[in-house]
């Protein structure tokens, strides 16, 4: 007899709902994360009485109302609006791009005004974009390309914006309102007290064991349970046997300061080439700088942002999503399918970029599929 019927590798959004799910039926589980916390990278530390997004930014939003009713079990949400501003050498534009934006670009007062300036801008490009630059101009125009997209894309990702696949953006938000609620979400908020408390109260009563490299010593894990569920990184569960699949990382610089404001928003983002950091996080502001109690804070906490390529070692963010890496991802997709007892999940298990929601939507759909009663 197995001691137990699942064991859960990770303990972020995605094998925290699935082991909460499992438990609710009745199942024993166990969760193990090489980390020395729980949370995975929506991990929140509590600086001075604010709640710190260790692991970058990380801003509750989607459409979907079963997800929305399912996660709020967990934590009540406040109501944060993203409206993120972009600095470029000095100047602030809102984001994303609508009416505030292309007055402050251009000083046109009237939609159509900004429309006429647009269209005008995007002729300059002719044909299909070879490339993101000349997608980004057919998009938005020369002026927008030039201030709000080039300098943070080439630092997202380490290349000129010539060199980059047109497909990275196969869309830019022109709002013609004065609107600059990024998500444009129907829900959309942070759990009050942070993830870390939210994710404490879904795996609450199952068995977490922390500091634990489950690919260390695997065959022993493997023996504890009927069926395991992977969100580590694919390529490693098989020893990156074929190769390693790249991602983008991010490097935070946190600081503690002595004021109680430093930028008066939550993200501002850099948008010029010469400054090294992509954003800077005010994380006071998600939680609009009061305490759980509701009183002032007299400090502040602020994380510089810089984006890397990912070499072993860094925390990977952002799956490569190119031809190359899709192809080796197929590979070990093909090696995963025949792994009887073990299921893969997740940003890190599937090679896929999910927002919150989505996570939350994918092993909710798994848990049916696995339970088949709900």
């Amino acid at each position: 007899m197995k001691k137990y019927d699942y064991l859960v590798v990770g303990s972020g959004l995605y094998g925290a709902i699935f082991a909460h799910e499992a438990k609710a039926r009745g199942k024993s589980v166990l969760v193990v994360d090489k980390r020395p916390n729980i949370a995975g990278n929506i991990y929140t530390e509590n600086i001075e009485g604010i709640n710190v997004h260790v692991y970058g930014a990380h801003i509750f939003h989607t459409n979907n109302t079963k997800v929305w009713k399912y996660i709020t079990q967990f934590a009540e949400f406040n109501r944060f609006t993203n409206s993120p501003v972009a600095n470029y050498k000095g100047e602030l534009y809102s984001l994303p791009f609508n009416m505030y934006t292309f007055n402050k670009m251009w000083g046109v007062v009237t939609p159509a005004e900004a429309m006429a300036k647009i269209e005008e801008q995007r002729k300059e490009i002719v044909g299909e974009p070879k490339n993101l630059e000349e997608q980004a101009i057919s998009l938005v125009g020369r002026d927008i390309f030039e201030k709000l997209v080039k300098g943070y894309t080439e630092k997202q990702w380490g290349r000129d914006c010539k060199e980059l696949p047109a497909f990275i953006i196969k869309r830019l938000p022109v709002r013609l309102t004065f609107d600059n609620n990024y998500f444009n979400a129907l829900y959309q908020g942070i759990p009050i007290g942070g993830y870390t408390k939210l994710i404490e109260n879904v795996l609450e009563g199952i068995e977490v064991r922390l500091n634990t490299d489950y690919l260390e010593n695997k065959s022993d894990w493997d023996s504890l349970a009927e069926k395991i569920i992977y969100t580590g990184p694919i390529d490693a569960y098989f020893d990156y046997k074929l190769g390693t699949l790249e991602y983008r990382s991010v490097r935070f610089e946190t600081e503690l300061l002595e004021q109680p404001n430093f930028q008066g928003n939550a993200a501002v983002n850099y948008t010029d080439r010469e400054t090294p950091w992509t954003r800077i996080i005010e994380h006071k502001w998600f939680e609009f700088g009061k305490d759980v109690a509701g009183n002032e804070l007299p400090k502040t906490v602020i994380s510089r942002e810089y984006s890397s390529e990912w070499k072993p070692g860094d925390e990977p963010y952002y799956p490569v999503n190119d031809n190359k890496n899709g192809e080796l991802y197929g590979k070990y997709k093909k090696l995963a399918d025949k792994e009887e007892k073990t299921i893969f999940g997740g940003r890190l298990g599937e090679y896929k970029y999910y927002d919150m929601d989505a996570t939350i939507d994918s092993v909710l759909n798994l848990c049916e599929k696995e339970f088949g009663d709900r």
